[in-house]
């Protein structure tokens, strides 16, 4: 019995919005931009969304990458959720 559909649901190369969610400050987006530059060199970092929270306090950045497997989303997810100013990702 074949496992591939266990290891993903997605098929890839596909596009795949990431949130990332952290306090706001001047620095946040630099900083995030290139942890996907890492992972994803071909991002366009102007295509970036940007959402401050109700109060101004979190900014929310949403980078929709170009997927090309699940490892490279993995590995994406892990340098993002380790940086320290990241609280949140989706």
């Amino acid at each position: 019995m074949a496992d591939s559909g266990k290891d993903s649901l997605i098929e890839f190369p596909c596009d795949f919005p990431i949130k990332v969610m952290g306090a706001r400050c001047d620095e946040f987006a630099q900083a995030i931009l290139a942890v996907v530059m890492q992972h994803a060199p071909d991002f366009d970092g102007g295509s970036m969304e940007m959402r401050p929270s109700s109060k101004g306090n979190y900014l929310s950045l949403t980078c929709t990458v170009r997927a090309t497997s699940q490892a490279q989303l993995d590995d994406l997810y892990r340098a993002l959720s380790s940086h320290p100013l990241v609280k949140v990702v989706l």
